[in-house]
């Protein structure tokens, strides 16, 4: 079990538990059409189409909050503003996006 004082990979905490944050970033990714897979490889995880199937591939020898960053980041490329998020999950999202911005301007 994930505890919430875990800080993620990504350096700050989760305000929500990382297990009930994930779940409801895999059911995001799911009502945007993507089937998420969870694979064995030698890579980090991302998104792509494949034959006509929309997919969000993360691999499943890494940590769930590995995985929650994958899955933000893949979400933060999408149009998320006409869609139903629980509140605490958006919350937890624009925070998300927040410091992914931030980080990707640092090192830009």
């Amino acid at each position: 079990m994930i505890s919430t004082a875990i800080t993620s990979l990504w350096g700050f905490p989760f305000r929500m538990k990382a297990e009930k944050f994930l779940s409801e970033l895999e059911k995001i990714v799911e009502d945007l059409g993507y089937q998420l897979r969870r694979e064995k490889g030698s890579f980090r995880g991302d998104f792509c189409v494949l034959e006509g199937d929309r997919i969000v591939m993360i691999n499943k020898m890494y940590p769930a909050e590995f995985h929650i960053g994958q899955i933000v980041r893949f979400l933060s490329r999408q149009n998320l503003d006409d869609r139903y998020i629980k509140p605490a999950v958006r919350r937890e999202l624009e925070e998300w996006f927040e410091r992914i911005e931030k980080q990707e301007k640092s090192s830009q």
